[in-house]
């Protein structure tokens, strides 16, 4: 068998064994679709285990089930978040909403949407580090305002923000407040109950989950409408048939992710970082140094381009991501990076390093020896001006 190390957990991490088994009766032995009361035993049983994956995973919110709802994922989450609070209350308080710009796709896609449809956005800034400045937000907020959405740590650079701070505001101000919570979700604690948010998207597939589920958790008061016409599933939320087998391996994979492999993974972030900053040059670390999430390293390696860099190490077996959005149909760098002051060259030399449950630190080693040869060689023949190596 070749060699695989997968450093690209952000993007999607491997399913657990143990969660897979968990499901797997969902599928071929009781596959019925959520019923109770007066319905037959199947339906019932197979409503039993939903209500109870929802349990799992709310009470690791520190909320409780009547707060927490079944997505198919992050995007739908976001999405029902954002457009639904817009459906609330968009006519009656007002069509003013506020983003970072650095947010996720589904945060700043909906946001571009809305802003066609006669809303007003305003894209906070963020520092060098990626940082929302909290003063400017609370200078922003008007009585229009009906929703804040500002992710709790960000997908690329690994940034995290101060939800606490950015909550308060919120509240003081009679805001809704959203995060994106995709990629701290078990990682970094959030207990709701000290925490002032009111909805917080998260998804199974960063923690060794299935894809294709996710969870919205909303507040109990706060004002939200379904965005899909149907039935009325998940407290009238959300309508379709739940993904029960979905929902039983989200529920272990949280049950599965502890914080001693947060600290696991914040050892390896912490090495990867300290082995290119110290053996390779003109190299710099993007996101804040110290507040970032425990799996995410993302570093920009001068006089080389991203791709190349990727596609290099993937020849080696191990698979990296590139900062920019060059493999997808777009051709622009990075708007992270960019909403941190980096420029082209900087956003098109970024690499993404993200960890998960099955790395070992050997894999860092042998990762960075690895990058260091690969960016070596790109650099005697780099079209981004020569270096001597």
């Amino acid at each position: 068998m070749e060699k695989s190390i997968y450093l690209d957990n952000s993007a999607a991490t491997k399913l657990d064994k143990r969660v897979f088994d968990e499901m797997k009766s969902y599928y071929f032995d009781n596959y019925a679709v959520a019923t109770s009361d007066f319905g037959y035993s199947k339906g019932i049983e197979a409503k039993e285990a939903l209500e109870n994956a929802r349990s799992v995973i709310a009470h690791r919110l520190g909320a409780s089930s009547q707060e927490f709802i079944f997505t198919s994922g992050s995007t739908e989450s976001s999405n029902l978040a954002i457009k639904g609070v817009v459906k609330a209350l968009g006519d009656k308080k007002g069509k003013h909403i506020i983003v970072s710009k650095i947010e996720d796709y589904p945060v700043l896609h909906s946001a571009k949407a809305l802003e066609k449809e006669g809303f007003t956005i305003d894209y906070l800034d963020v520092d060098e580090y990626g940082l929302v400045n909290t003063d400017k937000l609370a200078e922003l907020i008007t009585e229009k305002t009906i929703l804040v959405s500002i992710q709790h740590g960000n997908q690329e650079i690994g940034t995290l923000q101060d939800i606490v701070k950015i909550g308060e505001i919120c509240r003081n101000k009679n805001v809704i407040f959203h995060t994106d919570a995709t990629h701290t979700f078990t990682r970094i604690p959030i207990d709701v109950k000290t925490v002032p948010v009111d909805i917080i998207t998260v998804s199974a597939h960063t923690i060794h989950g299935p894809k294709g589920i996710g969870g919205l958790y909303i507040r109990k008061g706060t004002e939200i409408k379904k965005i899909t016409d149907g039935g009325y599933q998940e407290f009238d939320y959300r309508a379709g048939i739940e993904n029960i087998p979905g929902a039983v391996g989200f529920a272990k994979a949280v049950e599965l992710s502890t914080d001693d492999e947060s600290i696991r993974l914040r050892d390896m972030r912490d090495k990867i970082i300290e082995l290119v900053l110290s053996r390779i040059p003109d190299v710099c670390l993007n996101g804040h140094p110290q507040r970032r999430i425990p799996q995410n390293a993302n570093i920009t390696f001068h006089y080389v381009e991203g791709e190349s860099v990727t596609l290099h190490m993937d020849m080696y077996g191990i698979s990296v991501s590139t900062g920019s959005a060059c493999f997808s149909k777009s051709l622009e760098a990075s708007h992270v990076i960019a909403a941190i002051g980096g420029n082209h060259e900087r956003a098109h030399g970024s690499i993404r390093l993200t960890f998960g449950r099955f790395n070992t630190m050997a894999e860092i080693y042998e990762t960075v020896d690895t990058i260091e040869k690969v960016v070596a060689q790109l650099r005697l023949i780099s079209p981004l001006g020569h270096k001597e190596v």
